[in-house]
């Protein structure tokens, strides 16, 4: 068994080794998706690239990336997955739509003052 811990949702479940990420999320009402991802994801064959998300530790409790994350995921960091790709066999602890997160930090930051 491998514990999923979804960092922003507060949420923590408990799936069999070898389960696929983005089914358990799914499965259990974590929203792995934007707008656009949500009106053009693929069903998790690994196509769209919208089921992104980071692994903010347990990167180890992951299967490998495969070819297709490889060429998905060439310019982004080593700790981006694609949910649909990846496969738990340990505890993992996960941050959904990480893209979204980086531009609304961005966004927020006061601007400075000269």
């Amino acid at each position: 068994m491998a514990n999923i811990q979804f960092v922003d949702e507060q949420k923590e479940i408990v799936a069999a080794t070898g389960a696929n990420l983005r089914e358990k999320a799914l499965e259990n009402g974590v929203d792995l998706y934007t707008l656009r991802g949500k009106l053009m994801n693929c069903g998790g064959y690994g196509q769209c690239g919208t089921c992104i998300v980071e692994i903010v530790s347990g990167e180890a409790s992951l299967s490998e990336r495969t070819e297709v994350e490889n060429r998905k995921l060439r310019k982004k960091p080593a700790n981006y997955r694609l949910a649909c790709q990846a496969l738990v066999n340990g505890p993992v602890c996960v941050r959904t739509k990480p893209q979204t997160k980086k531009a609304t930090e961005k966004t927020e930051t006061p601007a400075t003052v000269s």
